[in-house]
């Protein structure tokens, strides 16, 4: 492989990687601009040296690469983040694995196919993105945590505004302490994303007897 061919591949690499981390960029992801260039631009090298290495010394061209697979679903899982019961960074840590096979098919040669790839990323970070907004609203989990007093007609209305404000209960449970006759009510419930938590976390509060309000 000579020097033009692989600076042609890294070159290729980067435009690819920042396209895509320039759309990570402007959605305010963890892992933007740089980090897709770097990591493309990594993967894109370490093909090459796979090659490169298998045509100087004849040893297997798979063992570099190979590597580059299990290394970048390690870097992924650290785009992966917990908020309550909700996740958040799947679709980072899926593009950061996709980039790096990018990189992996432009190191091997293969510019189409890494160009088209990368057109296939955008789309779906893109316009899918706009689409599932405006058309596919995914409901979200919420923990609705309530102390009240130990009153009937509390629990009642308390128990009234989740169900209308729910999409599907998940669990429920009410815990009664004998000794300051309070109530805790725990809900883990699906909630449309339309839904104001600081609207209901507010009407909650004002019911009487209602001592504390926790929503996460």
């Amino acid at each position: 492989m000579q020097t033009t061919d692989i600076l042609i591949r890294l070159g290729i690499a980067l435009v690819c990687g920042a396209l895509i981390g320039y759309e990570r960029e402007r959605a305010s992801q963890p892992a933007g601009l740089r980090t897709h260039m770097i990591l493309i631009l990594g993967s894109c090298l370490a093909m090459i040296l796979s090659i490169s290495m298998a045509e100087a010394y004849g040893s297997d061209p798979e063992r570099i690469a190979a590597q580059i697979i299990p290394g970048i679903g390690f870097l992924g899982a650290g785009a992966i983040m917990r908020f309550g019961l909700n996740i958040k960074g799947l679709t980072t840590a899926s593009t950061i694995w996709t980039t790096a096979i990018i990189g992996m098919a432009i190191g091997y040669g293969l510019f189409a196919v890494g160009a088209v790839a990368t057109l296939a990323v955008l789309v779906v970070l893109g316009i899918l993105d706009t689409f599932e907004h405006k058309f596919i609203r995914s409901n979200r989990v919420a923990e609705i945590v309530i102390e009240m007093n130990d009153s009937t007609k509390t629990a009642n209305q308390v128990q009234k505004i989740i169900n209308d404000a729910i999409v599907r209960r998940l669990s429920y449970s009410l815990r009664r302490s004998v000794h300051n006759k309070h109530l805790r009510m725990e809900v883990v419930a699906q909630v449309s994303p339309t839904l104001s938590i600081d609207e209901m976390v507010d009407v909650l509060s004002k019911i009487e007897g209602v001592r504390a309000v926790k929503v996460e």
